[in-house]
């Protein structure tokens, strides 16, 4: 046999040894990647298991620093709060929001005052606040804009107060960004950061969140008149361009996988920070799965979160992120 019997480039040859497969892979994952999503509630000593998310459960804020300290040892430096409040506090004028003394900004100020180095994203919208569930304030059914973003300010600004390092817009209303922009900058928060939540599609794989959050069965009506269209991928490109330019340091692509072609359009068009979110109907789906011995529970979670790497995100918030840190660390 002669060499033109042979292929001359043979892909297997970087394939053969574990020693080889490392040396030419393109992309890896670390606990420097991770944002680990936390759900807090009232309370004492208590972890309040979440039946649809296997593995996650509500936090007390002792517990929550007990968990917080854990994580941050395996090597998870981002934490972002998400509240469980209280029926009774859930109303239309969506008040607690912005109180200094709300659970959230309770937990900012001990997250910053025992792990000074853990730094701490915070969710801004108003569904865990509305008695009726939406992101927005609704007048006559329809969920208005401006009044909205004015309530978001004044939440943003309470965060900010508290110690807030991230600040994570999620309820997708026009003009916030510049909004909350300016009013940091009036108020002496010139350096905290904003992710925004710019491409967040109305998806169905939330189920799981809002069963961890109690929105489950009060939202009235949808939120498609907000949140993106599933069909869209350029108007991602728009909404992501126009918070950057309204002063978004990092953007967020949610639901995660299945909009990688999303996060792999913003990175490589814009060539920001560029963020995702493997939301709770993705982990719900990995984890059942796992547990009915359908898949491999550790390798179906590297592997996804390493697919987001691949997509060309910077970071990925993740249910799995002290999981991860964990295995990584050995």
């Amino acid at each position: 046999m002669t060499f033109a019997d042979y292929p001359a480039t043979r892909f297997r040859r970087l394939r053969r040894t574990p020693a080889l497969r490392d040396l030419v892979q393109e992309h890896r994952l670390s606990a420097a990647d991770l944002i680990w999503p936390v759900f807090i509630r009232e309370g004492h000593n208590t972890e309040e298991p979440i039946a649809s998310m296997p593995g996650v459960s509500r936090l007390t804020l002792d517990r929550l620093l007990v968990r917080a300290t854990e994580a941050h040892e395996a090597g998870v430096q981002v934490i972002c709060l998400f509240p469980y409040t209280d029926q009774s506090l859930r109303t239309e004028d969506c008040a607690e929001a912005w109180s200094p003394e709300n659970l959230t900004n309770r937990a900012i100020r001990m997250l910053k005052k025992e792990l000074p180095s853990l730094a701490v994203m915070t969710d801004i919208a108003l569904d865990p606040y509305n008695a009726n569930g939406h992101d927005g304030f609704v007048v006559d059914g329809v969920i208005v804009n401006d009044e909205t973003v004015e309530a978001l300010v004044k939440m943003a600004l309470a965060q900010a107060e508290a110690g807030a390092d991230i600040l994570g817009p999620s309820d997708m209303m026009d003009g916030r960004i510049g909004a909350m922009r300016a009013a940091l900058e009036e108020n002496g928060h010139q350096d905290v950061t904003i992710m925004s939540y710019s491409a967040k599609y109305a998806s169905c794989f939330y189920g799981p969140f809002r069963d961890a959050v109690g929105a489950s069965g009060r939202l009235v009506g949808d939120k498609k008149t907000y949140q993106m269209n599933p069909g869209n991928s350029d108007e991602a490109l728009r909404l992501v361009a126009r918070d950057l330019a309204e002063g978004a340091d990092m953007v967020m692509v949610k639901p995660g996988m299945p909009y990688l072609d999303i996060c792999t359009r913003v990175k490589r068009e814009l060539q920001v920070p560029t963020f995702a979110y493997q939301v709770s109907g993705e982990y719900a789906m990995l984890k059942g799965a796992a547990q009915n011995g359908w898949i491999d529970g550790e390798k179906s979670m590297l592997e996804s979160l390493l697919c987001f790497k691949r997509a060309g995100c910077d970071g990925i918030l993740t249910y799995f992120a002290v999981d991860v840190a964990k295995y990584l660390k050995g």
